[in-house]
């Protein structure tokens, strides 16, 4: 009797003692359990919109700590690729996705673990190949021109190269995300088909002593609207609104031939121990509420098809299956085969 009454308090006593050690999992205040830190590797814009409308709520939702490292496409991409980052969550521009693919930095997703990918439009779902991450939102890339001081109506990418221009437009850097879609432009007006680099180049030569800059800032193209420096120049419908603000008589305008899409990327990083929950975050973004509130915030051009917009809201963004379906689509894995040639024939030959 004696022996079981002192196996029962050893039991007993154990027991306290491993109750005590699974303590230290859990917070200090009410026993709650420790949040899971998830770190998400973005540009860090609209930071004060995004926690109000994205990480506060999943992180309260699934007890969730998130942390952002912040910095450019390129500089991002390097980190990950030295190894020297513990991100889980991923945010490129579909081009550097591709290259993050091709690398194998990138887990495959499970595509039943983010129903929200069907509620997309088609060009959103799979960017970069049906084994990654979609699209969460979509901008366009058109034309800029400051109303009060164009003289003829501008209707295609090609009057760019019309002499009243000379001296007064600006355009892409060809590193910069949207230079590859000036290298498409500038060959079909040089009388080639889709990214024929000797018709580009022939093109670009022609217009190269009236460009003002090849920007590679958005900042700078707004400033060199804003004082006059030029009339003209390809944009980032992202970026139009900075560019109203400080040119009130700034249009848009899509050229005649169409603008081109610009895909905003989310992926997870290989190796995340965070998998299962950073699926769940990729369909909580996807998701009606959050990309509803992100473009009424007007953080982002909303991917999901159920997202609606009044006039007012919509005004300024990619929006609508009538102007998201009929973007063009550069060949991405073409731009990656030439993008060295290019930047190297580039430094030679225009800069």
């Amino acid at each position: 009797m004696k022996k079981l009454k002192l196996t029962l308090a050893l039991v007993l006593s154990m027991g306290t003692l491993l109750t005590a050690c699974s303590g230290g999992d859990k917070a200090a205040e009410g026993g709650k359990e420790a949040p899971t830190e998830l770190v998400i590797s973005t540009w860090g814009f609209a930071e004060d919109q995004l926690k109000k409308n994205l990480y506060e709520p999943f992180e309260k939702q699934y007890n969730v700590k998130i942390v952002t490292e912040i910095g450019n496409n390129t500089d991002r991409l390097n980190k990950i690729r030295q190894g020297s980052s513990k991100v889980d969550i991923l945010y490129l521009s579909d081009y550097y996705a591709l290259q993050a693919a091709e690398e194998g930095l990138l887990e495959k997703i499970d595509r039943k673990n983010i129903p929200n990918i069907d509620k997309l439009y088609d060009i959103a779902k799979a960017p970069t190949g049906e084994d990654y991450g979609p699209a969460h939102t979509v901008a366009q890339f058109g034309l800029a021109v400051n109303s009060d001081d164009v003289k003829t109506p501008v209707e295609s990418w090609s009057d760019l190269w019309k002499a009243e221009f000379k001296n007064k437009i600006a355009l892409p850097n060809i590193t910069i995300t949207t230079g590859p879609m000036m290298m498409d432009f500038a060959a079909k007006v040089g009388g080639g088909q889709d990214m024929d680099t000797e018709a580009a180049f022939k093109a670009i030569k022609e217009i190269n002593p009236g460009v003002v800059k090849y920007y590679s800032k958005s900042a700078d193209l707004v400033n060199m609207f804003a004082q006059g420096e030029i009339v003209a120049a390809p944009i980032q419908d992202t970026f139009f609104g900075s560019l109203k603000e400080a040119l009130p008589s700034a249009q848009y305008i899509t050229p005649k031939e169409g603008a081109y899409a610009l895909m905003n990327t989310v992926n997870i990083v290989k190796g995340s121990k965070n998998k299962e929950l950073a699926e769940k975050f990729i369909n909580w973004h996807l998701s009606q509420e959050v990309q509803e509130a992100n473009a009424k915030d007007r953080i982002d051009s909303p991917t999901n098809k159920e997202v609606k917009l009044t006039a007012e809201e919509a005004e300024g963004l990619t929006y609508g299956a009538d102007v998201v379906e009929n973007l063009k689509i550069l060949d991405l894995n073409q731009v990656n085969k030439q993008m060295s040639g290019w930047i190297d024939r580039w430094n030679r030959e225009i800069e």
